[in-house]
This record gives C-alpha cells, sequence and structure tokens, in this order.
C-alpha cells in the first residue's frame, strides 16, 4: 500500500488531531485513557479471564501430571485459514513502514522550492512513532522485562505458569512476554496513519485501515497469544506515542511560524 503524501500543502483541511492544540489534547486524554484501562484491569484481572475462556476449548488430559491440571487449547490458533490470515497481517504495518521509508528518501532528495516540508514533516513522525512505540517501548521493554505469561502459559488454559494481572511484573515469563502486544501496537500505529493520510486518500482508507487494524489485535486474543488488556492496551500505546510526536511537531512548526 502507497500512499501519496504528496499532495499534502497548506490548503488541504487537515483533521482537527493534526493541529497543535487538538494534538496536545489528544495526548493527554489518550494517556490518561491508557493509565485508566490499566488500572480497570488490575483492579479486575477476571476480565482478561473472563475473554480468554471465551476462545478456551477444554480437552481431557492424556497423561495428567498434577491434581486438577487443566487441559486444552485455543482452536484459531490450529485453524490454518486463521493462520494465514495472521501471517498476512503480521506483515502489514512492516510493508507500510518501508513503503514510508522509501518516500521519506525521496523527499529528502528534493531542495529548494521541490523540497515538501509538510509531507516530509508527517513522514519523520509516522516513523518516528513506529520506532519509539512499538518497536522500543513495547517489543524491547515492556515485552522483555514484564514477566507476565501469554494465556497459553498459564495453569488455567493449559500451560504451567501462574496468571498475574496486567501491569505487574512479577509474572515467571523469561523473554517475548505477553504485557503489552507488539502485534497490537503495530496495529495502532497502522491506524495513526489515518490521521496523516492527505484527502481524498483518507476517506477511502480510513475504514479498511480500522477494521485490519482491529483485526490484528483481536487475533492475538484469539489465538491465546494474548489477553484482552496486552491488546488494548498495546493498540493504545501506539496512539498515545503518535499524538505526542505530532503535538511536539506541530507546535515547534507553530512556533518557527510565529517568531518568523
Amino acid at each position: 500500500m502507497i500512499i501519496d503524501f504528496s499532495s499534502f500543502d497548506r490548503r488541504d483541511r487537515f483533521p482537527e488531531i493534526l493541529r497543535p492544540r487538538s494534538a496536545g489534547d489528544a495526548f493527554v486524554v489518550l494517556f490518561c485513557l491508557w493509565w485508566l484501562l490499566l488500572g480497570l484491569f488490575s483492579i479486575f484481572p477476571q476480565i482478561d479471564l473472563a475473554v480468554a475462556n471465551m476462545f478456551f476449548l477444554p480437552e481431557p488430559c492424556a497423561t495428567p501430571a498434577r491434581t486438577g491440571q487443566i487441559c486444552g487449547i485455543f482452536p484459531y490458533s490450529d485453524d490454518p485459514h486463521m493462520r494465514l490470515l495472521r501471517e498476512i497481517f503480521f506483515q502489514v504495518p512492516y510493508i507500510v513502514a518501508i513503503a514510508l521509508c522509501w518516500m521519506l528518501i525521496q523527499c529528502w532528495q528534493q531542495h529548494g522550492a521541490t523540497f515538501k516540508r509538510l509531507r516530509a514533516r508527517n513522514l519523520e513522525i509516522a516513523l518516528g512513532s513506529l520506532l519509539l512505540g512499538p518497536v522500543l517501548i513495547v517489543n524491547l521493554w515492556l515485552k522483555a522485562f514484564s514477566g507476565r505469561p501469554r494465556p497459553r502459559q498459564i495453569d488455567l488454559f493449559g500451560g504451567a505458569l501462574d496468571f498475574v494481572h496486567a501491569g505487574s511484573f512479577a509474572g515467571k515469563c523469561v523473554s517475548n512476554c505477553s504485557f503489552v502486544s507488539g502485534e497490537a501496537a503495530a496495529a495502532g500505529w497502522l491506524f495513526c496513519l489515518v490521521f496523516i493520510i492527505p484527502q481524498p486518500a483518507r476517506t477511502a482508507l480510513a475504514v479498511p485501515i480500522t477494521a485490519v487494524s482491529i483485526l490484528i489485535a483481536a487475533l492475538r486474543v484469539a489465538f491465546g497469544g494474548h489477553f484482552l488488556s496486552d491488546a488494548v492496551l498495546g493498540w493504545l500505546s501506539s496512539l498515545v506515542v503518535f499524538s505526542a510526536l505530532l503535538a511536539l511537531s506541530q507546535t515547534t512548526h507553530s512556533r518557527r511560524i510565529s517568531e518568523n
């Protein structure tokens, strides 16, 4: 999917979130919402367990290793069609990121009057939010050190580890843990692109991008790869990071204009 950001100019009608004050307000609201949801999932961990149980199919244990052992599977994770769909969607954000890198390089090669500053800035925000959010915060920090086991790893769903609530770093998962979902974070980043896609592409692509973004996160829950809180907070984390960078960029740009 190649998005032509070259049509961005001052005559474009930007979504409300792209204006400096609105972007800053959006960041504050999303940041507070993230922590409120984390508190909700932490206080009511049964939400995660109930949703995960909807996709879990108990089965008799072939050779019970301990009394009360629970065995079973998450059927969607074994369905070849669902696995193929997940594999396709898994690649989408990174294919888009490669396309945006190529477009940014093309933009940087322009000089003088042909250089589209607004286009370059929005591409930089998009790629910067991907690196800061899904890559650094989610995959290199939270997933590496949170210690939260995935649903299929806990003893309530056929695994061997204890359940820990969202936000707890007391779990026994060693690496690539459940909190938060990296794929959901990448999906949330993909959704953020809706706010910087120029018209008329924005209107045409908003619905399919949103649908794919939500489905990517939902599949991780259905597969037993993440709890609902992991998917929701991972998805939302990208919106927080994106709105923060957008607000910072727009505020800096507005100050430069006022100084000139």
